[in-house]
């Protein structure tokens, strides 16, 4: 029976960015109600567990103390030019009431969860509130204050472990990729769309780490219209292959939900199925995972990809549900099969083959494989 811990509390539901900002706190809250309907958050080893704020002794593991400093006090609305450039107040990292208490709180339900998975007393766990990947050591970006996932990356290295990071944000995963580019103990991998055409513009596939990190970093950009199907060809062909090679103690899974068809801020055409058949794969490989939310901005789409994502993670019987909650309605959790076309067909195969083949002879190689 697998130990599964999913992370949350009321205490998140204080916070909010302004209502005019695309990311929207109310996603984890909707996905808790939606599970704790289908009776998932206890039985047959299901737990809940309230986050905690991490300390800063932790949060200093990845942020310096004069970023978070500065993120402190601009939360208490005084901020100046150096925050600024921090990117402390900007139209993407807006300051708003209570900024740092929720990051902090964000950061440490993502603790919580990797320290339930060291101890034994989880083999896999998730924050749909976690996933912040954008943030840097001194900087906020993309919506992220503080960068949560690297810091439980960290945390499971800190403790002898190799750590394999899978970002399927449809944002490449920049501030974690970055954060370990120089290291052969944490390997990153990030599914996103065309560097050329979204945000934050890194995450080509020459971007492959460098010094004892080279081949441990990589990037799998994805031709915008990128559909189920394709999808599945290049995640089967680079991830399943690496993660062999790599024998990871423990996985790390950003699992953004704004590569979904339906996105209003990006391009790809995925349905929920994909992250089933993601997830299915890497508990294939027996070990522990640590999985966060992350993107995802049309609303409803994401709730029932993480619901769903869930499910899969704690080992429920999907398809013998009783399904009585309003917002899935009678499609269940499972999103339709979307009609491919032969222009869509034609234009994105070609590209994720290329990227596949780029991918393979820069990176596969350094590896023997």
């Amino acid at each position: 029976m697998r130990k599964a811990a999913f992370i949350y509390s009321k205490e998140l539901e204080k916070y909010r960015y302004p209502p005019e900002h695309p990311f929207n706190t109310i996603r984890p809250k909707k996905t808790r109600e939606v599970v704790n309907s289908l009776g998932l958050l206890t039985g047959d080893g299901r737990r809940e567990v309230a986050p905690v704020p991490a300390e800063r002794t932790e949060l200093k593991k990845f942020h310096s103390a004069r970023y978070l400093h500065a993120l402190k006090t601009a939360a208490r609305k005084r901020w100046d030019a150096e925050a600024l450039s921090m990117g402390i107040g900007t139209s993407d990292c807006p300051v708003f009431a209570g900024m740092y208490e929720y990051s902090v709180l964000v950061a440490g339900g993502t603790l919580v969860g990797a320290k339930l998975i060291l101890s034994g007393d989880a083999d896999v766990t998730f924050n749909p509130s976690g996933g912040l990947h954008h943030a840097g050591p001194q900087r906020a970006s993309g919506f992220c204050y503080i960068n949560d996932v690297a810091l439980a990356c960290i945390v499971f290295a800190e403790a002898g472990k190799r750590v394999l990071y899978l970002d399927v944000d449809v944002h490449h995963g920049d501030g974690v990729a970055y954060a370990f580019y120089n290291r052969s103990d944490i390997m990153t991998i990030s599914f996103h769309e065309n560097p050329r055409v979204l945000f934050p513009g890194t995450g080509f596939t020459d971007e492959i780490g460098e010094g004892e990190g080279k081949g441990y970093c990589v990037n799998v950009p994805l031709p915008v219209g990128t559909y189920d199907q394709a999808y599945m060809k290049a995640f089967e062909a680079i991830a399943p292959p690496l993660i062999s090679f790599f024998k990871p103690g423990m996985i790390v899974l950003q699992l953004g939900a704004d590569a979904l068809a339906g996105d209003p801020l990006a391009h790809l055409q995925l349905t929920n199925n994909v992250y089933e058949k993601v997830i299915n794969r890497l508990l294939g490989f027996g070990k522990p995972i640590l999985m966060t939310g992350g993107g995802g901005y049309n609303i409803e789409n994401t709730i029932r990809a993480w619901s769903l994502s869930w499910c899969v993670l704690c080992g429920a019987d999907i398809d013998n549900l009783t399904i009585d909650n309003v917002m899935l309605g009678s499609t269940g959790l499972r999103d339709k099969a979307l009609i491919v076309n032969d222009q869509q067909r034609d234009s994105v195969m070609p590209a994720v083959e290329t990227t596949i083949k780029a991918i393979k002879a820069r990176v596969f190689p350094i590896h023997g494989i």
